[in-house]
């Protein structure tokens, strides 16, 4: 009997993922060094707390790097030092960002200055982090960029109307990007909902858990389910690209 050929994963050499020190970045960055990857891990203000991950991951060469996504100065001087380092990256993980929580009904609650922050870190931010890599993703080897967006782009509930804009256009860049990047670069967005994190503040375990009990798999998404996904576009999507993966116990039904 033949055996059956099945070709080899192609597993990304460099990664670069920023707000890699805590949440799903940190649950993305110990996945890709788990397959081999060597890994920067952007940083905006804990060194500290980005230097432990990097003592924690499997392997070796691993660095921690700030890449604070809303100054381009920082976004040039990262690119200038992975470029030095590595010359090239196979793949760019857009997890950095933040929220203001503001009622949806609060329209005056939801000042200029919160809307233009929250849309800089989440849309402006990954944008910024493309433009300025990818030079070293065209030079990489089957290279995939995976944008972290939210499921909030689609259902419209959220932690501020800023920030279901802001994903909502990172979804938009995300299938633009892919047919610019074509066939260099495959772009991705996944889209979670209700990650078990800090990156809301104040909101606890047990809001969460109400929320989930509601939805078909009535389970709260983990940091590990959204880097698992993260790893399905890098390493077995290969023929796709400009595509929107949802991660959300199925609250987008």
């Amino acid at each position: 009997m033949t055996a059956i050929s099945i070709p080899p994963l192609v597993t990304p050499k460099v990664a670069v993922v920023t707000g890699g020190s805590s949440g799903i970045g940190r649950a993305t960055v110990a996945r890709l060094a788990g397959i081999g990857s060597t890994v920067v891990v952007g940083y905006n203000s804990r060194p500290d707390a980005a230097n432990e991950v990097v003592r924690g991951l499997q392997g070796s060469g691993h660095v921690a790097m700030r890449i604070s996504i809303d100054d381009p100065a920082s976004i040039a001087e990262a690119a200038v030092a992975v470029k030095e380092r590595f010359d090239a990256i196979d793949a760019l993980v857009n997890c950095g960002g933040a929220t203001t929580p503001v009622p949806a009904g609060d329209l005056d609650g939801l000042t200029d200055d919160i809307f233009d922050r929250t849309v800089m870190l989440n849309l402006r931010g990954p944008f910024a982090m493309i433009r300025a890599f990818r030079p070293l993703l065209e030079h990489g080897d089957n290279a995939a960029i995976v944008n972290i967006s939210s499921i909030a782009a689609r259902t419209g509930i959220g932690s501020s109307l800023a920030y279901l804009a802001a994903k909502g256009g990172l979804d938009s860049l995300t299938i633009a990007l892919a047919k610019v990047l074509a066939p260099k670069v495959r772009v991705f967005s996944v889209s979670p909902a209700g990650v078990d994190t800090d990156f809301v503040p104040n909101r606890t375990r047990e809001q969460l858990e109400k929320v989930a009990e509601k939805f078909p798999l009535g389970r709260v998404t983990t940091p590990d389910d959204v880097a698992r996904a993260v790893m399905a576009c890098i390493v077995n999507l290969t023929s796709s690209t400009g595509i929107i993966v949802p991660v959300d116990e199925g609250r987008h039904l």
